[in-house]
């Protein structure tokens, strides 16, 4: 019953979409009817796009397995919290939750652009609604979540183990927030390049909206990775994995379309490179679902393996990306003469030229997620980009990028000078010291990796002194570049001073080396309500004498029938204690896997810095003179 309700709820969503999008065209001229009629039009399209949701929601709650959906990713011993979590942890209910975000932010951007005008409010609406119809008819046709399968099973599939965690309940949404906020930058420059409304009021009104995007998907990110670090037993919080690029491909994109809008509200240039990066970011959120969706690719991440739902993403991609680069060649026109006078030394010309570093990397992460799939199709050829490849092509530019975040800011716009800037010179003999007594003792790499490390301390210590001596001035560039050194900063200690142990032992055993011994010593074995529980129980022995317990424990679920490993973490404000145990197929011995990772706790709490200079900037800034 309730999946018929979500359905038809679905489908009279589809309806009130086209009389909204034939409304608005109808009277696009008559500035007086907006609010009046299609505000509540698009009001019962996010209702019956929430009436569907949740008619999904209590489906899973009810193991309605009649429900193809729910069936494929649910059972009756699944916990509650799981059922309802689980309703967006699968490629349906994914979608649908993405369409309830669309339609819950272009309301939303109705209700707080009333100070805009009525014709660019309604293109936006326009716009916005020919991605939403699109998502319909996708869900519709190619992903419906209330299937109905019939004879009826008793028992379902369950969810995939690596997604129960609750991790499943914010991580997703949050990301996606993240992804649709860029629609609505999208369709807004649209909106105003046809109707040729881009202006420094524009810019601050949309200012608010690529924040949003900007915030949300930063937290997703750091969600995702944390989630990855304690339950996919990696060790770490970022590999490169493909599904995690398509994320940081279009934050990338982002951050550089923020600060091109900063320029944008102060002299009006840069007209034409805020419109591309406003199209870029979003063809990036759409080629992530794409990628996510089609089967190409092969993660932990993918959500599904249908060529069809792929190729029907991937031209509607591509008719969005025709009609932008349309309105964009045909009706962008440039306002201010003096677009292209820059001066060297100014505040702008630093933001672009970090604009520049910022697209680099971003065109290194595409390639390097992009061209092993274009080879398989060439030429079946099967290769992987980890690391290395990233390493080197990413880090000798990541430290001019960071040299110039730190004297950016001290920089004025128009014209500028670096006069009695002692202190920056001071600083950099100071990060210098302490790199060369970080990395004297290296075997490798020594050069690279002094002067990356003095780059980064370096931006630490100029960003701090931001903090300190100008109090709220800038307040929120301060924490966010603040935090972005910091990230840094602890990105590199951690990967100096890491240790890893992988070893094979059995019940009994001691693993013995110059800094610690590790003993294997019992397992415990108890049944849950879904799953098996095998814990083991580690003593180390560290070289200062210390012990520590360490409980690692393999998860063996019945329905799906799966082993999982579930990482055991002590963590203090410097140093993660991380292991994992893994079966060795018929032996009696475990894989034992013991790491060692300074700073990581640094590492989430910079992002969360970085995020929180965003929120400053959302909100009305008081304090900042």
């Amino acid at each position: 019953m309730f999946s018929l309700i979500g359905f038809y709820s679905l489908i009279f969503g589809l309806l009130f979409s086209f009389l909204i999008v034939f409304f608005a065209i109808k009277n696009f001229r008559d500035t007086n009817i907006l609010d009046n009629k299609i505000i509540s039009l698009t009001f019962f399209q996010l209702f019956f796009v929430i009436v569907s949701f949740l008619g999904l929601i209590v489906s899973f709650i009810n193991s309605d397995f009649s429900n193809e959906t729910v069936f494929n990713h649910s059972h009756t011993t699944k916990p509650l919290f799981y059922k309802i979590s689980g309703t967006w942890g699968n490629h349906e209910g994914s979608l649908l939750l993405w369409l309830l975000v669309l339609t819950l932010f272009i309301f939303i951007f109705l209700l707080r652009s009333k100070d805009q005008t009525k014709q660019y409010r309604t293109l936006t609406l326009l716009f916005q609604q020919i991605i939403i119809i699109g998502f319909f008819i996708f869900i519709i046709k190619t992903s419906n979540p209330f299937n109905h399968i019939f004879p009826i099973p008793r028992e379902g599939m369950g969810l995939n183990p690596i997604l129960q965690d609750p991790a499943l309940a914010i991580h997703p949404p949050i990301l996606y927030l993240g992804y649709v906020g860029s629609s609505i930058i999208f369709s807004s420059t649209l909106a105003a390049t046809s109707l040729n409304y881009i202006s420094r009021e524009w810019a601050k009104h949309i200012k608010k909206w690529v924040l949003v995007s900007w915030i949300f998907l930063t937290l997703g990110i750091l969600l995702g990775s944390i989630w990855a670090y304690y339950e996919l037993g990696w060790g770490g919080f970022w590999f490169w994995d493909p599904v995690e690029n398509v994320s940081l491909m279009p934050w990338l994109a982002l951050t550089t379309l923020f600060h091109c809008i900063l320029v944008l509200e102060k002299r009006l240039i840069l007209t034409s490179w805020v419109i591309i990066l406003s199209i870029s970011t979003f063809a990036l959120s759409m080629c992530g679902t794409f990628l996510v969706r089609s089967g190409i690719l092969n993660s932990v991440h993918t959500f599904a393996n249908d060529p069809d739902r792929g190729l029907f993403i991937l031209i509607f991609l591509f008719c969005l990306i025709f009609l932008a680069l349309f309105i964009f060649f045909f009706f962008h026109k440039v306002q201010n003469k003096d677009a292209n006078s820059f001066f060297w030394l100014s505040k702008e010309t630093s933001i672009l030229i970090n604009n520049w570093f910022m697209m680099y990397f971003l065109s290194v992460v595409l390639i390097g997620t992009v061209y092993p799939i274009f080879l398989e199709v060439l030429s079946s050829e099967r290769i992987s980009v980890g690391p290395p490849f990233y390493n080197k092509l990413i880090i000798p530019l990541l430290i001019p990028f960071l040299f110039a975040m730190a004297i950016g800011p001290k920089l004025k716009w128009i014209k500028s000078n670096l006069e009695n800037k002692l202190h920056l010179i001071i600083f950099f003999i100071i990060s210098l010291f302490l790199s060369i007594s970080i990395t004297r003792n290296l075997n490798s790499s020594f050069l690279i990796n002094t002067v990356l490390i003095t780059s980064a301390f370096y931006l630490f210590f100029i960003t701090l002194r931001d903090f300190v001596i100008n109090k709220f001035k800038n307040l929120s560039q301060t924490i966010a570049h603040f935090g972005f050194s910091l990230l840094i900063l602890s990105i590199l200690l951690n990967n100096i001073f890491s240790t890893e142990i992988i070893t094979n032992l059995k019940i009994g055993e001691t693993f013995r080396s110059e800094k610690f011994n590790i003993s294997f010593e019992k397992i415990e074995q108890q049944n849950k309500q879904n799953f098996r529980s095998i814990t083991g129980k580690f003593n180390i022995k560290n070289s200062n004498g210390t012990n520590e317990v360490l409980n690692p424990e393999l998860r063996i679920y019945n329905q799906p029938n799966i082993v999982t490993s579930e990482a055991d973490i002590k963590s203090n404000m410097f140093t993660d204690k991380f292991m994992t145990m893994n079966l060795v197929q018929n032996q009696e011995y475990f894989n034992i896997r013991y790491q060692v990772k300074p700073f990581m706790i640094w590492i989430w709490i910079s992002v969360m810095l970085i995020s929180f200079g965003g929120i400053v900037t959302f909100f009305k800034k008081k304090y900042e003179k």
